[in-house]
């Protein structure tokens, strides 16, 4: 009885002891996830800033996202990392920034060196003042620190073969890209040519060599002044407007065309014109229900095609399966696919009415942009209110880029035509009309050339955004 007694107390000890333990181990996890959140919540900030669009820093972009604590990069990271408990009380959230590769750890992401344009990297340590301790207290321990550290970083695979020591360029794969393929044309840019046959003497949006911006900057109110992030342009399909397949209106696609035989523009400038890609021949997953042709392509557009494999740098001839313009299908008003996909995407009342109408707004006034919320979105309509800002958004879109002087740059006049994808663009859509043109906004530029000058990697980032946003771990 006597050894069963001392066996007891022994026994209740550790059974004590490890309720503290396990205390710890889960208050450590919580910790984890805190960090982890908020590292991602900054990173994202970074990247649908569009201050990778500027990685010379020459419009200050990056003192308004991440240049001091109090900005929002840092104010996200900070926010969500206190909203987590951990262990019943919110945590110190510490967060700093770098450009990889070596470079030191600042709070101030100004003081950053000039790779912090292409792959800036977040770093949140999230600490939890000493946690009350249950039965270890008898040996005079009051509590333990509990403490996470996260990394995540926003990858503009624009020049990004300055990276690192390798030289080789770094591709992108977003998912849910959008069907439009534009042509590697800036009809913003103060360098273009576009228009009455200017071919290739148009600005460029990515650099085939490189991969890099060829208009870095950011530029306000919709015009181009500094820089290519915040364009304003229409996008308007390169199809005649009847029929179901596609008649091409200029071949290959311009911007600002003057059509000189009818001594007009085709489009009012500046406008850019698309070509519709290949839908799956299954419907994609996550279709939106208010699509309602039947059409993939409208399908495509509404919901989210999570079949086609869209990625940078990769020759058309090498992608598997290829990125494929298409002319069976016509996105304008020869099928109303384009207007009826996109009103049910962004929640756009009607084309033909007065706009903004019920979709999404944003204001260009000043940068960083705001994305305010619409009467007719879903986070109004769970109690928001309207012209609230906003983070996220419908309108938020993908487009691949092609190069459009692989020979003479133009498409086969019927059927379909391989093509090789040198960048994307991230653009918010103001509104569609009921011609299929979209009137869009730039809020990223990713490119990484076509190996033309720098070796492309065969490993693509995969990601939700052409500048995609991961964990590094470990950190």
């Amino acid at each position: 009885m006597i050894l069963v007694a001392l066996a007891m107390i022994a026994i209740i000890a550790m059974a004590a002891l490890s309720i503290d333990v396990i205390t710890l181990y889960l208050a450590r996890e919580e910790a984890q996830r805190s960090a982890d959140q908020a590292a991602l919540a900054a990173a994202r900030v970074i990247s649908l800033s569009g201050m990778t669009g500027d990685p010379s820093n020459s419009a200050l972009s990056w003192q308004a996202v991440c240049g001091a604590p109090n900005y929002l990069a840092s104010q996200a990271a900070t926010s969500v990392g206190q909203q987590n408990a951990v262990g019943g009380l919110a945590a110190t959230v510490t967060v700093t920034y770098s450009a990889g590769t070596g470079s030191p750890w600042v709070s101030d992401c100004s003081a950053a060196p000039a790779t912090f344009g292409v792959n800036p990297m977040v770093k949140v340590v999230l600490q939890r003042p000493p946690l009350p301790t249950f039965f270890s207290r008898i040996w005079g321990n009051p509590g333990n620190t509990v403490s996470a550290t996260a990394v995540a970083e926003a990858l503009n695979s624009s020049n990004s073969g300055s990276v690192g020591t390798s030289g080789t360029l770094i591709p992108t794969q977003p998912t849910c890209v959008k069907p439009w393929i534009v042509p590697n044309r800036d009809p913003l840019s103060p360098n273009d040519t576009c228009g009455q046959g200017g071919g290739a003497g148009c600005a460029k949006f990515v650099s085939l060599a490189d991969g890099s911006i060829t208009n870095k900057g950011i530029s306000l109110n919709g015009t181009n002044a500094t820089g290519v992030i915040g364009e304003r342009f229409w996008l308007a399909p390169d199809c005649v407007h009847t029929g179901r397949s596609c008649t091409l209106r200029v071949n290959p696609p311009d911007g600002n065309y003057y059509a000189a035989s009818r001594r007009t523009w085709l489009e009012p400038p500046p406008s850019l014109e698309y070509l519709p890609g290949q839908a799956p021949t299954k419907n994609p997953v996550a279709v939106s229900t208010c699509a309602s042709s039947g059409s993939v392509y409208e399908a495509a557009v509404g919901g989210c095609d999570q079949s086609t494999v869209y990625q940078c740098g990769v020759q058309s001839s090498a992608a598997s399966p290829p990125v494929v313009v298409d002319l069976a299908e016509n996105p304008g008003a020869g099928t109303n696919d384009t207007m009826n996909g996109v009103t049910c995407m962004i929640h756009e009342g009607s084309p033909v009415d007065t706009q903004p109408d019920g979709q999404d707004t944003m204001n260009l006034s000043a940068y960083p942009f705001q994305i305010l919320s619409g009467t007719g979105g879903p986070l109004t309509g769970s109690g928001l209110a309207s012209g609230s800002v906003i983070t996220s958004s419908n309108s938020i879109v993908s487009l691949p880029i092609y190069d459009d002087t692989q020979g003479t740059g133009t498409v086969n006049p019927t059927g379909t035509t391989n093509v090789t994808v040198v960048g994307f663009l991230q653009v918010f859509i103001n509104s569609v009309d009921q011609w299929g043109n979209l009137d869009v906004t730039i809020l990223n530029v990713s490119g990484c050339g076509n190996g033309t000058g720098t070796s492309v990697s065969p490993g693509a980032v995969a990601g939700s955004s052409p500048v995609p946003v991961r964990l590094i771990t470990p950190p």
